[in-house]
C-alpha cells in the first residue's frame, strides 16, 4: 500500500511558452514522483478538457493557476494520507472524485500530472524504471519514431494544409540508428530548403515550416532529402497526420492553399493519388471525425495500403474506440494521456486496440515538456510506434534520448520496431 503523504502542483512552462501544471507526489518513506501535463493545440470535440484561468492580465488568457489550485486544495485535501494498491485505485479515485465524462469537474490537467506523478512514486518505491513498472517486465520493445519534419495547419504559420509530414526509418535495426538516420535526413533537408531559399524556422513540433506550393511539394522535398543522406524510399517511409477536422466545414473541406474546395470522396481520391505517388505508410485523421460516410469511402479504398491512424475519432476512450471496432472502422488508434486523462484508462485503451489487432501510436502533443513518460509507455505496453515530434528541441529529444537509455538498460532483451 502507498500512503499519500504530500501533493503540491506548480504552473510549469510547456514548448510553446504557455504554462502547464506540473505535480509531485509524496509516499510513505519519502518517496517522490514528479510528472509535467502536456497541453495541446488542436483538440478534439471529444476529448477531456483542459482548464485556462481566462486572465488578460497573465499568459494571455492562458494561466493554469486553476488547475494548480484545484490540485493544491480539493484533490489534496480529498487524497492526503489515503492508501492505494496500485496507480489504478489511486485513478478510479480520481475520477469518481471528478465524476464528469470530460474530466471537467477538476479537469484533466489536473488529474492527469497527479496520476503520472503517482506511477513515477511507485516505480521508484519498487525500485523500478516506469517501463518495468507498467509493463510488469514484459516490456522490451523499442517503437519506431514517426518523426516530424515539416509542419503545417494549426501548427505553423505557413501556406500548406497537411499538419505534419513525418519519416519513419522502417529500416533500422534499433532505436539509435533510427535516431541517426533521422538526423541525417533532417541536416539534408535543411540544406536544401537554404538552398530553395525557403525559411527554416521550425514551429510547434519542431519541424520545418517552410511556405510551399502545394502539400505535394513537401513530400517531393522530404523524399529528396531522404536520398540527399543516401537512404531510400524502401529504408524510410513517409506518414502524415492532416488534421482534417481543421480545414473541415459545413461538409466540405477547404485545402486552402491547395486552392481547392472537396467533398468526403473528392479528399479521399486526393490521398489515394499520394499514397500511389510517394511511400506513405501511416496517414493520420484524414477526416473530420464525424464524417461518417467519408470514413467508409476511406477504409475501402485504403485500408490494405497504409494504416488509417484515427486520433480525434477514439480520443484514447475504450467507449469509442469499441463503438468503431464493432464497426470494423480501423486499423490503428493514436494514444494520448491527456485525451482521457489518467494512465490506468490510457493502458485500457491500448489494451483493447492490442486485443483487436490494432496498431497503437503512442503521441506527445504540441505543447510538450521535458517529462520523459510516454517514451517508458511505448516500450511498457511494447506498442512498436512513438510520435514525439522533430529532432530539435530539447522537449522532443528528451524523449529520443529516453528512448537510447532504455534500449542500453534493457541490452540483449531489447527489440526493436513491430
Amino acid at each position: 500500500m502507498y500512503k499519500i503523504k504530500d501533493l503540491l502542483a506548480r504552473e510549469v512552462i510547456d514548448s510553446r511558452w504557455n504554462p502547464t501544471v506540473e505535480v509531485e507526489i509524496t509516499l510513505n518513506w519519502w518517496i517522490e514522483g514528479k510528472a509535467i501535463c502536456p497541453s495541446w493545440a488542436s483538440t478534439g470535440i471529444h476529448e477531456a478538457l483542459e482548464l485556462r484561468d481566462g486572465d488578460n492580465s497573465r499568459y494571455l488568457w492562458k494561466g493554469t493557476l486553476k488547475a494548480v489550485e484545484n490540485v493544491n486544495t480539493t484533490i489534496k485535501n480529498n487524497i492526503i494520507w489515503k492508501e492505494f494498491n496500485s496507480y489504478r485505485q489511486l485513478d478510479k479515485y480520481l475520477i469518481d472524485l471528478d465524476w464528469t465524462k470530460n474530466k471537467s469537474n477538476f479537469w484533466a490537467n489536473a488529474i492527469l500530472p497527479i496520476s503520472m506523478a503517482f506511477v513515477d512514486a511507485c516505480s521508484k518505491a519498487e525500485n523500478k524504471e516506469i517501463f518495468e513498472y507498467l509493463g510488469e517486465w514484459k516490456g522490451n520493445t523499442l517503437p519506431f519514431p514517426m518523426m516530424n519534419i515539416v509542419n503545417g495547419g494549426s501548427h505553423a504559420d505557413n501556406n500548406v494544409d497537411i499538419q505534419e509530414f513525418m519519416i519513419v526509418p522502417v529500416w533500422a535495426s534499433n532505436i539509435k540508428e533510427a535516431i541517426r538516420m533521422w538526423a541525417e535526413v533532417f541536416h539534408n533537408l535543411k540544406k536544401i530548403l537554404k538552398g530553395k531559399w525557403l525559411t527554416t524556422s521550425v514551429w510547434d513540433e519542431w519541424g520545418y515550416a517552410p511556405n510551399l506550393g502545394s502539400n505535394k511539394e513537401a513530400l517531393e522535398l522530404i523524399v529528396v532529402a531522404i536520398e540527399k543522406a543516401g537512404y531510400n524510399t524502401d529504408q524510410i517511409k513517409l506518414a502524415l497526420d492532416c488534421a482534417a477536422s481543421e480545414f473541415y466545414s459545413d461538409g466540405k473541406y477547404n485545402l486552402e492553399w491547395e486552392g481547392k474546395v472537396l467533398n468526403g470522396e473528392e479528399l479521399v481520391e486526393f490521398y489515394a493519388e499520394l499514397v500511389a505517388e510517394y511511400p506513405i505508410i501511416s496517414i493520420e485523421d484524414p477526416l473530420a471525425e464525424d464524417d461518417f460516410e467519408a470514413w467508409k469511402i476511406f477504409e475501402a479504398k485504403l485500408w490494405d495500403k497504409v494504416m488509417n491512424v484515427w486520433d480525434d475519432l477514439f480520443v484514447t476512450n475504450i467507449e469509442r474506440l469499441q463503438m468503431w471496432i464493432d464497426e470494423n472502422m480501423a486499423n490503428s488508434i493514436l494514444i494520448k494521456l491527456n485525451q482521457i486523462g489518467t494512465v490506468s484508462e490510457t493502458i485500457d485503451a491500448i489494451d483493447l486496440a492490442t486485443a483487436n489487432n490494432m496498431k497503437s501510436i503512442i503521441s506527445h502533443r504540441s505543447g510538450e515538456t521535458e517529462d520523459t513518460f510516454i517514451a517508458d509507455l511505448a516500450v511498457a505496453k511494447n506498442t512498436g510506434y512513438i510520435k514525439t515530434g522533430s529532432l530539435s528541441r530539447t522537449d522532443r529529444i528528451a524523449k529520443y534520448n529516453r528512448l537510447i537509455r532504455i534500449e542500453d538498460k534493457l541490452g540483449n532483451e531489447a527489440k526493436f520496431g513491430k
